[in-house]
């Protein structure tokens, strides 16, 4: 709950609000399973904050494994109610990059999902988890001749091509080892979605695939090539979006095309990526998925209609907001401070919190600023909510968890805070700066724990130094 009553800090973003209560958990931003135990304790899967420090130390990332196999099972029956209307048909893609581990590729399967890889490290544990190839999808604007090979070898059900060196590649691999590959085009529909400029990928000056005047040659030169089969189109407007207009118009535009290349040939399916917005805050607030796939779908199959064309099968690839939600990431505080800064009516007191992570752990506050929420873990308060930003412990200024929360002003080292909505690219994009261990992933589930992905260690990160661990006079 929020309440008027408290007046806004002048430190404090217009978004965020006074909470009533400071131990309370913003609806839609934590995980399906998170509770406060009598002892004011955060509870995930049953298992308290306490105890999950001390078994797993911290930082520690925590999945509520039921969550995340709930809104895979969800998201699969929405994608698929929404064509089943229109007598169409679908597949949906986890989108890898979120977060990929064997445990996760196993679990999408279970829903019904297929795998959306981009790297090689990507493929191989998708493949390793048991997905067959023909359940993958590859995409990259710089796949290397090596991961094509690989890709191609193991019989990959699709490949997005990005550039037409790698279609050249592409048909030059499949024909050397007698092999015929699917591959989508990707195109940008000039469709700039209502997102950081770094997460939306259809507008025209960026890195991906071929603009839709271009696309019309590359799709006649893949039908000239006897190794390769033209699927569809393949468009991604963007990540964190929450409404439908985006997709809408650029369905339109993308359903012109399809239908210009039907005329050389088949056209059986038709991707429009993922992007699909969570709320990291309670100032967010993204559709739901039935809404997203319904307002989607009945766009797709407008434009079709309406060009008298049929409606291809279409593919989905969301990501984040399968795992986002469904995570949190737990860290101990050790130091605090009360800074005071200059504004426009004086000066006003921010109370910094330091935690025993940082960027190396999440690193999308630093590189999109992006925010989250917090809450005390280890204990409730009554103090009266104190403006904090939550900062990490590597030598950067920029290094922040969370810019702006509100924490009961009795926060003190030794507590434990946990940040939620870190399911989605935070051990993905995990780094060892500052020489810093990557914290372990821990799934938990019914009172239980199991490490799906296994912390670092100082001495792994000593392993990998070259100059040490030889005697004198090797090379």
């Amino acid at each position: 709950m929020v309440t008027a009553s408290r007046p806004a800090h002048p430190l404090a973003p217009g978004w965020l609000t006074v909470p009533d209560d400071a131990n309370d958990f913003a609806p839609g931003v934590w995980p399906a399973s998170i509770t406060r135990a009598d002892s004011g304790q955060i509870e995930i899967g049953g298992m308290r904050a306490s105890e999950l420090a001390e078994q797993f130390g911290t930082p520690v990332m925590l999945l509520d494994e039921d969550d995340v196999k709930g809104r895979a099972a969800r998201t699969q029956r929405a994608f698929a109610s929404a064509v089943a209307r229109h007598d169409g048909s679908c597949r949906v893609y986890y989108a890898g990059k979120a977060f990929l581990s064997s445990h996760v590729a196993r679990w999408m399967l279970d829903a019904g999902l297929n795998i959306d890889v981009c790297s090689r490290g990507e493929l191989e544990t998708a493949l390793a988890a048991g997905v067959a190839a023909d359940r993958i999808g590859f995409h990259g604007n710089n796949k290397s001749v090596a991961e094509l090979e690989r890709a191609i070898g193991v019989g990959v059900g699709t490949i997005i091509v990005d550039s037409a060196i790698e279609l050249e590649r592409i048909g030059a691999i499949a024909e050397r080892i007698g092999a015929s590959q699917n591959v989508l085009v990707r195109v940008r529909s000039g469709v700039h979605a209502d997102t950081h400029e770094f997460l939306a990928t259809s507008h025209e000056d960026q890195k991906f695939g071929f603009s839709l005047a271009e696309a019309e040659a590359v799709v006649a030169r893949i039908r000239e090539l006897r190794s390769v089969r033209f699927l569809g189109l393949h468009c991604h407007i963007g990540s964190q979006i929450f409404g439908i207009n985006g997709f809408r118009e650029s369905a339109s535009r993308v359903v012109e095309l399809h239908e210009r290349l039907l005329e050389g040939g088949p056209v059986p399916l038709m991707n429009l990526g993922g992007g699909f917005g969570i709320a990291y805050t309670r100032a967010d607030t993204p559709a739901e998925i039935e809404d997203l796939a319904d307002g989607i779908v009945d766009a797709v199959a407008d434009e079709c209609a309406a060009r008298g064309i049929e409606l291809p099968t279409l593919a989905f690839e969301p990501g984040r907001s399968i795992i986002g939600p469904a995570g949190i990431t737990l860290y101990e505080i050790g130091t605090t401070k009360a800074v005071t800064v200059d504004t426009d009516g004086g000066s006003a007191e921010r109370l910094y919190v330091s935690v025993d992570g940082g960027m190396s752990d999440n690193v999308r506050p630093a590189l999109y600023g992006a925010q989250y929420s917090a809450r005390l873990a280890s204990r409730t308060s009554d103090a009266d909510p104190a403006l904090v930003r939550i900062v990490g412990m590597h030598c950067e200024s920029g290094d922040v968890v969370v810019d702006h929360e509100y924490l009961p002003g009795d926060v003190t080292p030794g507590d434990l805070v946990a940040v939620a909505s870190t399911g989605a690219y935070s051990a993905a994009m995990a780094s060892n700066y500052n020489h810093v261990p990557r914290p372990a992933v821990v799934a938990v589930r019914d009172g239980r724990a199991r490490v799906i992905l296994r912390g670092e260690t100082v001495d792994d990160l000593l392993a990998r130094d070259a100059g040490l661990g030889y005697t004198e006079g090797e090379e």
